[in-house]
């Protein structure tokens, strides 16, 4: 069993059109399917789980829909904090959340304060995330650090760029999963996922359950 899983949550639109139902019916019952792996994660004893939650290309999509997405977001977390406090599960959401507003970013960081201390999975939700701006954001890091001066020992390869990503501190993923069908990864943890075995289902996200794990 891996100790760190990643996966891509995709097929959410097809599911529901598939069914002539809205689109926003599939990412409805994308959400529910969330809940369901995130406790057989911690169930089989996986210790991180990262989900591609918002992708920084999904704000191409139709605006109805995606205002639609950011709506589903900010109240799936803010119905489901309570219950991964209680369930020992420690929330840390990657990406930029700048666009979102400062609602959003507020709940996030009260929810990251509650459970940082909850060791029985780590669930981290990558939202308007991408690989691209991950690598990026941790060189202008390492730069702007290397200006200031502030560690004199600091050294530019392999760790001080690790260090800086939005993952800091997570082990790589042993195993990448997506769902839906497709075979890339999206701009999805492009650095992280360097030497993690892929998986790749036809298996839409609304239709992956635990018996898939």
């Amino acid at each position: 069993m891996p100790k760190h899983l990643a996966i891509i949550m995709d097929g959410n639109g097809r599911w529901a059109e598939e069914r002539g139902r809205p689109r926003i019916d599939g990412h409805r019952h994308g959400v529910n399917r969330v809940r369901d792996i995130t406790e057989a994660s911690a169930k089989k004893g996986i210790r991180d789980l990262t989900l591609f939650a918002f992708s920084s290309e999904n704000w191409r999509r139709p605006e109805a829909e995606v205002r639609l997405l950011t709506e589903l977001l900010m109240t799936s977390l803010e119905g489901e904090i309570e219950t991964l406090h209680r369930n020992g599960i420690r929330l840390r959401v990657i990406g930029d959340l700048r666009p979102f507003g400062k609602k959003i970013e507020k709940m996030v960081a009260e929810a990251t304060r509650l459970t940082r201390s909850n060791t029985t999975l780590g669930l981290n939700l990558a939202v308007n995330y991408g690989g691209h701006w991950d690598i990026t954001n941790a060189c202008a890091r390492l730069l702007a650090d290397i200006q200031e001066g502030s560690d004199s020992d600091l050294e530019i390869g392999h760790e001080a760029l690790e260090s800086r990503l939005s993952t800091a501190g997570i082990p790589a993923p042993d195993l990448f999963i997506r769902t839906g069908g497709e075979q890339r990864l999206s701009n999805f943890l492009l650095w992280q996922l360097a030497y993690t075995e892929l998986y790749f289902t036809t298996t839409l996200w609304p239709d992956f359950n635990s018996d898939a794990l």
